[in-house]
């Protein structure tokens, strides 16, 4: 099972600013505990809104909207992806998973379950994604 840890932006990481060298190394321990552990299969910060862009789809058209976007609580700052056997196995790294912003910072990580294929039933597009998974 595949989980997503999710660190939800705030107003500072959107500003582009970078954690202090303590939470760096909090952050650093938990990802070193996640690979000891063998569950680890990346995690990453993501540069502020301001970088990015968005793609709306509506009546059978694309338009492209670059940020930043206002609202900072619907923005993800990270995220870690791990691999285990359980779903109370993913809660238990996620509760270990140090406050984002720092312990007296408010903050927020949401937690994700990835979908499989299994999960999609049997069809054709399956097969073919199943395809692209083995070339890799």
């Amino acid at each position: 099972m595949r989980f997503m840890i999710m660190v939800k932006a705030n107003a500072t990481s959107e500003a582009g600013g970078m954690p202090p060298e303590e939470l760096l190394a909090a952050m650093t321990t938990y990802h070193e505990e996640l690979e000891k552990a063998g569950v680890l299969l990346d995690a990453t910060g993501l540069h502020p809104s301001a970088k990015g862009w968005r793609i709306r789809y509506s009546n059978g058209r694309r338009t492209v909207l670059d940020g930043p976007f206002a609202e900072t609580k619907e923005l993800i700052a990270g995220y870690t992806l791990i691999q285990v056997r359980t779903r109370e196995e993913a809660r238990e790294w996620a509760r270990r998973f140090p406050a984002p912003f720092g312990e007296t910072a408010d903050g927020e990580i949401e937690v994700r379950q990835l979908m499989e294929l299994d999960d999609l039933g049997p069809s054709d597009a399956v097969e073919r994604f199943r395809q692209i998974e083995a070339a890799r």
